[in-house]
């Protein structure tokens, strides 16, 4: 159901409920949560149910419990803003480090500015072993970034019959990985040409690629036969 990333001797698990692994340091790496964002826009008079942040809390307490890391590290945006900051969703904050049995860390993003967390403060790009762990992508030589943002999905199929997904998306080039976005309630954007893919769907990680893509897409109708007689 998941898919190991291997990188100059080392290696991620790459899980499907769009998160990351580090087994040798014990660290659980999820990034985008995007808690409180139903209620940032009920703010603005855009009637969303209050119900995305339990989905996405109760799957991070599962991952939690069931790799017993010694800590979670979220790449950014661990909620949409400071309007969505309600003293219901504080309290979730302040009990989620003894309900996950472990430490967790926020590396600050760009929905966090101007927001304060009572005991998560927002800490700058970090390095961790060989990773160099952002939100926005930070190439760091010699290093392999594991960053946020960038909300990655790959785009399968063509037409009526195409297909969004959320994916890992690896740049060889500029040697980054970016994480899917682990909140119920967010987008994507696709992933741009010639970075490697792994989709997430139903659970499970799948590698894929450009050629399985042309695959799936539907072979443009030759002539008709003609007919004899």
């Amino acid at each position: 159901m998941n898919a190991s990333f291997h990188w100059r001797g080392e290696h991620l698990e790459l899980l499907g409920v769009r998160a990351a692994l580090d087994p040798r340091r014990g660290v659980l790496l999820v990034a985008d949560v995007h808690l409180g964002k139903a209620e940032t826009f009920q703010v603005h008079g855009v009637p969303l149910p209050s119900d995305g942040d339990a989905g996405s809390l109760n799957r991070l307490l599962e991952l939690s419990h069931r790799h017993r890391p010694h800590r979670v590290v979220v790449l950014g945006d661990l909620i949409h803003s400071r309007l969505g900051l309600t003293a219901e969703l504080r309290a979730k904050l302040a009990a989620l480090p003894e309900l996950l049995g472990c430490a967790l860390e926020l590396v600050g993003g760009n929905h966090e500015r101007g927001s304060w967390i009572a005991g998560l403060p927002q800490q700058p790009s970090q390095a961790l072993g060989p990773w160099w762990l952002s939100h926005e992508p930070e190439p760091r030589p010699g290093l392999l970034n594991i960053c946020g943002h960038l909300h990655p999905v790959a785009v399968i199929g063509r037409g009526a019959d195409r297909l969004r997904l959320p994916c890992f998306s690896y740049d060889p080039r500029a040697e980054r990985l970016a994480l899917p976005a682990f909140g119920e309630l967010t987008g994507g954007h696709p992933s741009p040409t010639g970075e490697r893919q792994w989709l997430v769907a139903e659970g499970a990680v799948v590698p894929w690629s450009a050629a399985d893509g042309a695959a799936l897409r539907p072979r443009r109708p030759g002539p008709a036969p003609r007919r004899r007689g």
